[in-house]
Formats: structure tokens, sequence, C-alpha cells
């Protein structure tokens, strides 16, 4: 039967492996005793409940990235190959810790850090070193960065040029969230307001310079792994975009330029079904909060677009091939609840960064998702499910009592600072941890199932050579660079820093002059200072 709407009326004909002919989408009337009714609405349509695009999966899949970064530049641009080859459709760019919070690799902070947890960047020609033979403009590329954000962006840029190609062609995402970062992981280098600035910046530089780039992935990820509910991580993960686009419109930025380059970023947890309805929540929620609050009017302003990553957090040490099946329930949660883009963690994540065969199979738990079951060729097939519309609302219903809470407060930034929101997961965080302590939640293979002996996997190394090499790279490249357009370029970012213009075409003046990533956020920490945690006791 053929549906108003939108919906396609040419698609061709899926079958199940039964030969049951699978039509684009099914609403209400398909379902016999179906007591719902039409306010699901069809996917592509306000308030995508079921998903932005009107075709979803049968017009792509999405894309498949596998996060991954490790000693230096030439180590990871060895694994982005080797993804490639394999089928990834998006490179996914983890960074070292020293790279994440502005510190050179010679730094004495950064000792022992170096490559441990991602790829150590320091200049531009690490940056060029670590796409070398990749054709940025044939890839998106995401980048998981904060505090330097803006910094990994212009390397990115200055990279591009070096390649010869128009950078209003580039496509990805860099991270650049830094409010979750006071909230839940730590890798904040500037105080909020600074900080702020700074994103703000990027907001207005590449909305004329790279409009295909998204220039936030607005995170609940990292609050989930923290120990937040499904709710919480919804609500606080809105507040923070609720947050970041009265920043922008506080500094005279419109709306409907800025808003469709937003996107989103979620953790995909174990509760299968409450999963599925969290996605098709969250992206009804944010399109009534852009139209109604913020009366934004380009519908490509009200769409929550997002990538998922499986829960770290929820893989095990004990028993680590377990983690297999964990990431693949998570993965098809991911995909029955729309997501644009996807990394499927490895199985050996709880003892080390993945080896190559370990990202190989998670690779592969996508591509079994996209290829083999079915799942894509309808699109929301779970709408409608009394079970999943009853929970998406209640879900919904939460979340706004924590929005309505948040707003009485001040905004998130005030909420932040007065610690409630911190307060509020890490009391889930205990809640949960008390619950598999009392074995009332089940962890497989942790406190039930256990196995008396546990079997050896292999598991990935980095060389330890690979520091002090990276150490001498970046000695070597401040010898050798000429130091009056250096010297000028970092001068010129201190400059307008004071002053409050946009700083993002003075660091890729920067960062062109090789300019270290160290050395320009040595330079915003002279005129921003450092923020530093409150000790509540």
């Amino acid at each position: 039967m053929e549906h108003k709407g939108t919906i396609p009326t040419t698609a061709p004909l899926i079958e199940t492996s039964s030969h049951i002919p699978v039509q684009t989408v099914y609403v209400p009337a398909d379902s016999a005793g179906s007591n719902t009714d039409n306010s699901v609405g069809y996917p592509g349509q306000y308030p995508f409940t079921r998903g932005v695009q009107s075709t979803m999966y049968r017009g792509r899949l999405w894309t498949m990235r596998q996060y991954a970064g490790m000693g230096d530049a030439e180590e990871s641009n060895k694994r982005y190959k080797y993804l490639l080859s394999q089928g990834t459709t998006g490179l996914s760019v983890a960074f070292d810790l020293p790279t994440q919070i502005g510190m050179d690799s010679d730094h004495a902070l950064a000792m022992g850090e170096v490559g441990k947890v991602g790829v150590a960047i320091d200049s531009v020609e690490d940056m060029q070193r670590l796409f070398d033979g990749i054709d940025l403009t044939e890839i998106s590329t995401s980048m998981t960065i904060n505090a330097t954000a803006s910094i990994l962006l212009a390397l990115y840029v200055a990279v591009a040029r070096r390649q010869g190609v128009d950078i209003r062609l580039l496509s990805g995402t860099v991270q650049n969230d830094v409010l979750k970062e006071y909230i839940a992981r730590g890798t904040y280098i500037y105080p909020p307001s600074q900080a702020m600035r700074i994103i703000t910046d990027m907001f207005a530089w590449t909305n004329e310079n790279v409009p295909e780039w998204n220039t936030i992935s607005i995170s609940g990820y990292h609050m989930r792994e923290a120990g937040s509910t499904a709710v919480q991580e919804v609500a606080f993960t809105l507040g923070d975009g609720i947050a970041y686009v009265e920043a922008a419109l506080g500094v005279g930025l419109d709306i409907d330029k800025f808003a469709p380059r937003l996107s989103f970023f979620f953790n995909a947890h174990n509760n299968f079904l409450e999963e599925v309805a969290k996605f098709r929540c969250a992206r009804r929620m944010w399109a009534r909060i852009m139209k109604e609050k913020f009366q934004a009017k380009n519908p490509k302003s009200w769409m929550l677009r997002f990538h998922t990553q499986t829960a770290g957090s929820t893989l095990t040490a004990q028993q680590p091939e377990n983690n297999i099946v964990r990431t693949a329930l998570q993965a098809m949660a991911a995909v029955l609840g729309g997501t644009q883009s996807l990394h499927t963690n490895s199985f050996d994540e709880a003892l080390a960064l993945p080896t190559e065969n370990a990202a190989r199979i998670a690779l592969r738990t996508q591509q079994i998702v996209g290829y083999e079951t079915g799942v894509p060729n309808t699109i929301d097939p779970l709408a409608g499910s009394y079970y999943i519309e009853s929970l998406t609302d209640e879900m919904e219903k939460r979340a706004l009592a924590y929005l309505e809470k948040i707003e009485a407060m001040g905004g998130m930034l005030k909420a932040i600072e007065r610690g409630y929101v911190q307060q509020e997961i890490q009391n889930a965080a205990y809640e949960y941890q008390k619950s598999i302590d009392h074995e009332e939640a089940v962890v497989v293979g942790v406190n039930r199932f256990k196995v008396d002996e546990e079997k050896a996997v292999p598991i990935q190394h980095i060389d330890p050579a690979l520091e002090p090499k990276q150490i001498e790279r970046v000695r070597a490249l401040r010898i050798r660079r000429n130091p009056k357009p250096w010297q000028e370029a970092l001068l010129a970012v201190e400059e307008t820093a004071r002053a409050g213009g946009n700083l993002m075409p003075q660091i890729l003046t920067a960062v062109e002059a090789y300019a270290t990533v160290g050395e320009i956020s040595d330079t915003l920490r002279k005129v921003f200072g450092e923020y530093r945690e409150a000790v509540v006791v």
C-alpha cells in the first residue's frame, strides 16, 4: 500500500529471506490491532521521531567509522589505510592526552603519555604524515578533540591546502564539546566562558570557509560512560546544546546558518529497547527546542543528526570475547534508533588499544548489521510498538523535567558551576555500581557466570621507542623553522585573543608557520588562564 507524505513511491522492491515484500516505511494502519495513531509521524518530517531523512538507510547506510589512533602519525596512518581497505566509510581520529590538553610531546607532564591513548600530533608535519596518501575530499573525518579543537581543525585545513584541494569540499566533525569536559571527562584547558568564545569563533569561521564541516559534536557519550542514566544522557546533552546555541546567538550568529551544522554524539548502552527509545526521544525533543524555543525557520536547523559509539564502560576484561556480543547488540540499537554514523568498540578495549584483528571484527559487526540482517530495509521498524512509544514518551517527560530544573538554575553553565550535573551523574553511577555489587544487575562473566581460568588474548603494544622519536621530531622542527613568521603568527594569536576578534584565521596562519599545538595553547593560556575545578567537600 502507498502512504501520503514524502515517502518515495519508486523505491525498489526489497524482500525478506522468505520473499515477504518489505515496504519502504510502515505506519500504524499496517499493524492489525494497533491502537496507536499517526502522531508518530513520518520519517523526514518534523519532529523527526522516526528519523531525519525520509529514506533513511534505504537511501544509504550510516557512515561506518572505527575510532583509531596510536603512537605516532605513521603508525596511525597504517591503521587508517587498513580500515579503509576493509570497508570503513569514515575515519575517526583518537588523539593522545598531551595533544588533547595542549602540550607538546616534549613537555615534562607529557612524559609516559605520548601516543598511549591516541596519536601524538604536535605540528602540521605530524598531521600531514597522519593523512599521507589519503584524499581528504574523498573521506569524512571525525576528530575526537575538544579544548584544542580549533588548532586541530586548523592543522587539518592546512594539510588539505598542501594537498591542493578546495577546503570547502572537506567534510567531517570536530567534537569541540568543552561543556561535557567540565562535567565528565576533564580534558579542558581554559575557563568555560573563554572556551565558549573559541567555539563560537569556529562556528563563524567554518560557516564561511568549510561549510560542510560539523563544528561541534555535542556529546552525551562521556556522561553515560561516567555513569549517567539514559534519561540524564538525553537531558544533559540537550542542555549543553541549548547553551551552545545561546552562546552563538549571543555573538550575533544567525541560527539558521550555524544550527544545521550542529551534530550530536550518543552512547549505545546495554538496555536494548530503552536505547532505541532514547534516540527517538532525543531527536523529537531537539526538533521542538529548535523550532519552539529558538524560533529556527530552516527545517535542517530542527534536525538532530548524531554519531553513536557503543559503550566502552560495558566492556569487561573478564571473558573479553563476550564483548563482541555486547557490541553487536548495542550497534543494532543504534541502527534501530536511526543513527547517522557509528563506531563499534573492539572486544579487547578493556585491556588495551585494539589490535588489528579486533578492530576488523568490530567493523565486520557493523557490516553484518548493515548487509545481512535486513534491519535497514525499512525505516524505524519498531515504531508503533506499544512499549517503544510509551518508553519514548516517558523518557521525554523525565528529560524535560531535568531541563526545566536546569533552566531554573540559570542554564547549563550555572548548573555545571554549582556541580548539580556532576552530582546527578555520580549518584546514578553509585546506584548502578551498588546494584552490580549486590547482584541485582547481572554482568555476565563478572558477577555471574564466571570461569576459573581466563584465556589470554593478544593485546596491542605501543612501541616505547615512539615517544623519544616523537620528541626528537618536534625539537628538530623548532630548530629548522623560520623564526620570523612563527613569532609574528603567535603574536597575532595573542593580540586577537586580547582584542576579541575571531581566532581561527590567526590559528591557521600559526600552524602554517609551524607553530606547535603546545605553543598555540600556551599563547592562549597567557591570555585566558586555565580552569581549575572547585573542590567540593
